[in-house]
């Protein structure tokens, strides 16, 4: 098509086939309620209607409980928040010491290292002075020391005597722990919505929060947890976890609907362990890390050092809120109106399958389906006289066209000129059934030839006969002589198609007879070609014509086919 401005002010639209069909009126009406009940749920569901925001969240936790616990060579110890807090654990993190290996009255001096970590010796020369790594408790002295009774170690200049102890003791010294609570406050925004909450909610008063207590099925919204209770809900056993120590995860989730009477913003928590619990599958299990309470004994700093081991709780806020917005809902809509498509892709394979008689789904193809050629692949179309059926071949370069297999094969189709010429000659009062004309066969009949009058050609789209088996040849038919030669017949049709043309003698009135003879033949023995095709006629046909009406220099310029 041309580029002109003209064509942007065109419109194109879809061509539709319409089936009058209860079953499949019904069957498309059914399959469409469905579509729209499933999009109707899911946008309902998913509250697909809404525009979305994500929570940006702060957290901060107190924790609160005393515990007393008697140390070996120590003593009774009461602990606090200050004493089982430890050190700050990060962002929305807390941690409370459930165990403790003690070292009492440490002081720098010389001692023997302690295996493994310490090198098993023999003499000083298996000891190198200065020498540490990161396994050492101090750095060598170069001396070989005993260590007890069996073994020589290393001597290290250190905080002795060095920590010996590597395994928690059990029972956890600080079991009591489970007890303890802790206030979690945590503050949320919403940024595009300008909406901000906390998880101590308005109706929330003092003396609630001095007595509550969460619980999964009583009091889920208070924000005060037993951490006994936040480790069973986990699905883990305190006394067990407090030995080695672990993490553990409190999750809140915001999940916001902010649409007028519908609105609705609340906490939900959850727990979950974070970190491997099976000692024999990690090679550091647990959480532990160490500190020291130092004091002045007659001079001299001393220290008491405590391996702590206890549970960090992290706390991860999750959360989305939604708002109704019209722009969400159209841009919804639209994306799901794909899915009616499906009702025509079920459809349209239902009457492809054996639920339909083959004659129904070839003229439901045809009147779906319009097949357009490519205009580099030339496509043909012939008949034979011993077939009823119309073949479409493609065009070959190299074989002749009556080896060609076809592509396709249609039934015939009466055209409106044929009928025309038969009213014709009827009219005439010509008598059809006469002797037929005699065609004497070819003396050089080709190779290809089966009815004898075919001529020789040298392009291979010229090479077919009016035959795919031997007999008589289709020129030696009384009807050809009346549809195609008769003369006053051709000169009719020619003044039926162009009533004031010019049909004096001359070499253009043969050659519009010659012309009106093709199309004469095609109608009679083609009809109405299929789409897209050309149709060809036999070489007898052709030679046949033109014998009848010759061109005066012998040369003919077009092909039969180009005359349509």
């Amino acid at each position: 098509m041309p580029c002109k401005l003209l064509n942007l002010c065109e419109y194109e639209t879809h061509k539709l086939v319409r089936i009058q069909s209860v079953r499949l009126g019904s069957l498309k009406w059914t399959f469409n309620g469905v579509i729209l009940m499933f999009i109707c749920i899911m946008m309902l569901w998913n509250k697909e209607y809404q525009e979305h925001d994500y929570v940006v969240s702060s957290v901060t936790a107190k924790v609160k409980g005393v515990a007393l616990t008697s140390l070996p060579d120590v003593g009774d110890i009461v602990w606090d928040v200050v004493d089982y807090s430890g050190p700050s654990q990060g962002k929305n993190s807390f941690f409370v010491v459930t165990n403790v290996i003690v070292t009492k009255k440490q002081r720098q001096g010389k001692c023997p290292e302690v295996p493994p970590y310490g090198k098993v010796c023999r003499t000083d020369e298996d000891c190198v002075k200065g020498f540490w790594d990161q396994h050492s408790h101090g750095v060598q002295t170069g001396a070989c020391v005993k260590f007890d009774v069996t073994r020589k170690t290393c001597e290290v200049s250190a905080w002795c005597p060095i920590e010996s102890k590597k395994k928690p003791p059990k029972p956890a010294l600080l079991a009591s722990a489970e007890n303890f609570t802790v206030l979690i406050k945590n503050n949320i925004r919403f940024p595009n919505f300008n909406f901000m909450r906390r998880n101590i909610l308005p109706e929330m008063t003092e003396s609630y929060l001095k007595r509550c207590q969460f619980n999964r099925h009583t009091d889920s919204s208070c924000p005060i947890f037993r951490l006994g209770d936040i480790v069973k809900e986990a699905k883990e056993n305190f006394l067990e976890m407090a030995v080695e120590g672990g993490v553990i995860g409190i999750q809140i989730k915001w999940d916001c609907n902010l649409d007028g009477f519908l609105r609705n913003c609340l906490p939900k928590y959850s727990f979950r362990r974070l970190d491997e619990k099976e000692s024999n599958r990690t090679l550091y299990p647990g959480l532990n890390f160490r500190f020291a309470r130092y004091q002045t004994e007659k001079g001299v700093e001393e220290r008491t050092l405590f391996k702590a081991f206890g549970i960090r709780f992290d706390v991860m806020v999750f959360g989305k809120a939604g708002k109704f917005s019209i722009i969400q809902l159209i841009i919804f809509i639209g994306s799901t109106l794909s899915y009616y498509t499906l009702t025509t892709v079920f459809i349209d394979w239902l009457i492809g399958t054996s639920c339909y008689s083959k004659e129904a789904r070839q003229n439901y193809s045809e009147k779906k389906v319009e097949s357009v050629q490519d205009r580099k692949q030339c496509i043909l179309c012939v008949s034979f006289v011993d077939e009823n059926h119309i073949r479409v071949v493609k065009k070959s370069h190299k074989k002749s066209l009556q080896q060609v297999k076809p592509i396709s094969v249609h039934p015939c189709k009466d055209d409106t000129g044929h009928l025309s010429a038969m009213v014709g000659v009827l009219q005439k009062g010509n008598n059809i059934i006469d002797k037929p004309p005699q065609v004497l066969p070819r003396p050089n009949r080709p190779a290809w030839c089966l009815c004898g009058c075919c001529l020789p050609s040298t392009h291979p789209q010229e090479q077919l006969c009016c035959r795919q088996s031997i007999g008589r040849c289709i020129t030696t038919s009384s009807l050809f002589e009346q549809l195609v030669l008769s003369r006053p017949l051709l000169e009719a049709v020619l003044l039926y198609r162009e009533p004031l043309s010019d049909l004096t003698e001359g070499e253009q009135r043969i050659a519009a007879l010659r012309n009106c003879s093709y199309r004469q033949y095609i109608n009679w023995r083609i009809g109405a070609p299929p789409r897209e095709s050309i149709p060809v006629m036999p070489s007898c046909s052709v030679w046949r014509i033109r014998e009848e009406y010759p061109s005066q220099e012998g040369e003919y310029t077009s092909s039969p086919d180009t005359q349509l």
